[in-house]
């Protein structure tokens, strides 16, 4: 029982949880809070993370606080809504509550009706080995991770004297031609010409090498035709390598090796940072919901839900987001919000209960770099100037809060337009280096003291010193 599991129990109970703080946790959550309904939002963080996003966060342009606003700060304005940081571990489902973790203590927690929204993490493909030597991009933190290990290879490259440690810094490989993928790539290699060779002296956008790997036959395969093709050439065009048709059999902390299918041995690529953008999945409250109510799991660790969006045999426990799957809908925001909103009117008696969630496909985009993207709504593709222009008002509405659109809007414009990366800070790690001056003095005067001494103790063999 989970009131067994809870070492501390402070006892409280509340008409709906909402566990999460994503896309489809704070759709539900803003129309219970507007109809006035009581509900505690419980989330690991304390932000609300725009993540398509995330990747202009570690190319410089945005910062963190201008996409992962305060998730309290959101809600502040309804007073039924209590937003608590924490960490659900168990799930009761037959007696409606849940246990918390938080501040060191345990926590259990009664329900109405539970929504589950905690997205998706990334996915290894059973290599979780990967994981510890590749750069993933779902948290902050990640984007804050890479950032930093970006500036530091420029950095590092601009004053390092080996041409070959250089060339390392300077190789980027990007394993996964989705969007994320996609855009990261571009930025990277935008930023060697746009930013880099203005402020580095030495440092020059030939010198970068950015390699994206797909185990598919084209870019951004959830596309396909002229787009893929157009997303592809694109990326060519500004000195992206695309590597299709190949896998990823080995990374390590300066290279991968690729292996083109049908080849019988794959090929070393050497290169500072490898970033791992190939595959998601379900986060572990999926796992813990899957257990406490019978639902079956996808491959991914993804909820199977009933076309109701409710989870097992439950009629009181619902999901959204990345961390379900149903009818092969992509796990992209439109379908998290529209899931989260399609629950909250279930549970307010708007919709009645067991009516099958419908999604409404308003089209997909992604960017790839300056003045270039891809749009799809229905059968209508874009492409080029006018589809980055639409990408750019569909995120700037998507984005909360007045503040965050005009800063976003400003940072833009100075990336884009101009040359300015103004969320580039890094600072080097300090190291202790010897003096060679000091070296030698201290060797001159170890051969000193053993001129001294020969005469009455043969000399040691001396050990050569190397100065880094």
């Amino acid at each position: 029982m989970v009131k067994d599991q809870a070492e501390t129990q402070t006892q409280d109970r509340t008409e709906t949880v909402v566990v999460g703080s994503g896309f489809g946790a704070l759709a539900a959550a803003k129309k219970l809070a507007k109809a006035g309904r009581p509900f505690v939002l419980i989330s690991e963080t304390t932000e609300h993370l725009f993540q398509p996003l995330l990747y202009q966060v570690a190319t410089g342009v945005l910062s963190a606080g201008e996409i992962a606003p305060s998730i309290r700060a959101i809600l502040q304005d309804y007073p039924k809504a209590d937003v608590r940081l924490g960490r659900v571990v168990g799930v009761d489902a037959e007696a409606k509550e849940l246990v918390y973790e938080a501040a060191g203590e345990r926590h259990t927690l009664g329900y109405d009706n539970l929504v589950a929204a905690t997205g998706a993490r990334q996915s290894y493909f059973g290599r979780d080995e990967f994981a510890k030597v590749t750069y993933a991009l779902k948290t902050v933190n990640d984007a804050k991770r890479l950032r930093d290990q970006i500036v530091r290879c420029f950095e590092e490259a601009h004053t390092t004297t080996d041409p070959e440690r250089a060339k390392n810094l300077l190789s980027f490989i990007v394993i996964g031609a989705g969007a994320t993928g996609v855009e990261l790539a571009g930025q990277i290699k935008e930023l060697a010409g746009r930013y880099f060779e203005q402020s580095m002296r030495g440092v020059t956008a030939a010198d970068v090498t950015v390699t994206l790997v797909e185990g598919a036959g084209v870019a951004m395969p959830a596309y396909g035709g002229k787009l893929s093709e157009y997303t592809k050439a694109s990326l060519e065009k500004s000195g992206v390598e695309v590597v299709l048709n190949t896998l990823v059999t080995d990374i390590d902390a300066h290279g991968a090796t690729l292996k083109a299918h049908g080849e019988a041995e794959g090929v070393r690529r050497t290169a500072e940072t490898v970033i791992w953008s190939a595959g998601v999945q379900a986060n572990d409250f999926a796992r813990v919901l899957a257990e406490a109510t019978g639902c079956e799991t996808d491959r991914a660790g993804r909820l199977l839900v009933n076309p109701d969006l409710t989870v097992g045999g439950r009629a009181d426990i619902f999901a959204v987001g990345d961390m379900t799957s149903l009818n092969n809908l992509p796990g992209q925001s439109p379908v998290a919000m529209q899931g989260g909103r399609h629950v909250a009117a279930t549970i307010l008696g708007k919709k009645k209960r067991g009516t099958p969630f419908k999604f409404r496909d308003k089209g997909s985009m992604a960017i790839i770099n300056r003045f270039r993207a891809v749009t799809k709504v229905k059968n209508i593709e874009l492409t080029g100037a006018f589809a980055w222009v639409l990408w750019l008002a569909v995120h700037m509405v998507y984005l909360v809060g007045f503040r965050n659109r005009y800063v976003a809007i400003m940072s833009w414009f100075g990336s884009f337009v101009g040359h300015r990366r103004p969320h580039f800070h890094y600072a080097q790690e300090p190291q202790q280096i010897a003096e060679p001056r000091a070296v030698e003095e201290s060797s001159a005067a170890a051969e000193i003291k053993t001129e001294v001494i020969t005469s009455e103790v043969p000399v040691e063999k001396k050990e050569t010193v190397t100065v880094s």
